[in-house]
C-alpha cells in the first residue's frame, strides 16, 4: 500500500510551545520569520529557537561536572544532553527576547549544557556568545568549552545519538554539506524533528531552492525528515504536523469505500 505525505498547520504552536516528552520535553521559545521589508529585494528575518529538556536535570548552580575530552566526542555530547539542550540561538538582534524566554522556563544561560547550531547563519547562531560555559556543535564543528575541538562521525547514514530518542541528523543541502537537525522521539505527539532550514516554513515547496546551496541534498534531506517526523519545527515559520495516509488508489483497490488512513 503507497503512503501519501503531506503537512498541515499545528493549532496552538505559539511560543513558547511546549511538547512533553519521555525522556526529553521540546519547548519552541522563538518563532522563526522572513519577511519582505520595502520595494526592494530587503528580507527581515531570524531563526527559530527551541530548547530541549531533559526530564530531570541538576538546577543547582555548579552542580554541573566539567565535561571531558577523555572518551571522545559523543561520550562528551551524552554528558552535556543530561542539562538543557538550545537548538539554534537567533540573531544578535534577538539577544533581550532570547534570554526572556528562557527565564520563562526557568533556564538561565549558565545552565545550558549544549548549543546546536544547525547551520552557521546569523540569524541562526547570533547569540552564542550568551553560552561560553556550554559546549557548542555548530553544523559538524563540535568544541568543550574554552574551545577544545573534538572530532566525531556524523555521516547522512550515522546520527549522534546524544541520549534516549535524541539524535543529531547530518541534513545537508541548506547552507552546502554541513547543516544538522536534531530528532526528538518519544514525545507527547511523536518525533519532534528541529529541521534549521531544512525546512523555511510549512507550504515552502515552490521557494525554498532559492535559498538553497546544493538543491539536490537538500530534496533528500526533506525527503528524510517528512518520512520520520511527526511535528517539524522549520527555521522560519510555526510548527507543523506531518500527516501520513493511504493513496486513495490503493485505498479503493483493498478497502473500497473506507477513508484512509490517517496516523500522526
Amino acid at each position: 500500500m503507497s503512503i501519501v505525505v503531506r503537512t498541515e498547520p499545528l493549532r496552538g504552536a505559539e511560543p513558547p510551545w511546549l511538547v512533553p516528552g519521555d525522556s526529553y520535553s521540546v519547548v519552541v521559545l522563538l518563532r522563526g520569520y522572513a519577511e519582505p521589508e520595502g520595494a526592494g529585494a530587503v528580507v527581515r528575518a531570524d531563526g527559530s529557537v527551541t530548547l530541549v529538556l531533559p526530564r530531570s536535570w541538576p538546577r543547582a548552580p555548579g552542580h554541573r561536572a566539567a565535561l571531558s575530552a577523555d572518551g571522545g566526542a559523543e561520550a562528551a555530547l551524552q554528558e552535556a544532553a543530561r542539562g538543557p539542550i538550545l537548538v539554534d540561538t537567533g540573531g544578535p538582534w534577538a539577544r533581550e527576547a532570547l534570554l526572556g524566554a528562557l527565564a520563562g522556563q526557568g533556564v538561565a544561560p549558565g545552565d545550558v549544557a549544549l548549543v546546536v547550531g544547525t547551520h552557521g547563519h546569523s540569524d541562526h547562531v547570533g547569540n552564542l556568545g550568551l553560552f561560553p560555559e556550554a559546549a557548542l556543535l555548530v553544523s559538524h564543528d563540535f568544541c568543550l568549552p574554552g574551545g577544545r575541538y573534538l572530532p566525531h562521525d556524523l555521516r547522512e547514514e550515522r546520527p549522534l545519538r546524544l541520549g534516549p530518542g535524541l539524535e543529531v541528523w547530518a541534513t545537508p543541502g541548506h547552507a552546502g554539506r554541513r547543516d544538522v537537525s536534531v530528532a526528538v522521539a518519544g514525545t507527547e505527539l511523536g518525533t519532534v524533528v528541529l529541521a534549521g532550514d531544512v525546512f523555511e516554513r510549512d507550504g515552502d515547496e515552490d521557494t525554498w531552492q532559492a535559498l538553497s546551496e546544493d538543491p539536490v541534498a537538500q530534496e533528500q534531506s526533506r525527503k528524510r525528515v517528512l518520512g520520520a517526523a511527526d511535528v517539524v519545527v522549520p527555521g522560519h515559520g510555526a510548527p507543523f504536523r506531518v500527516v501520513r495516509e493511504a493513496s486513495r488508489a490503493a485505498e479503493a483497490e483493498s478497502c473500497g469505500d473506507s477513508r484512509p488512513e490517517l496516523r500522526t
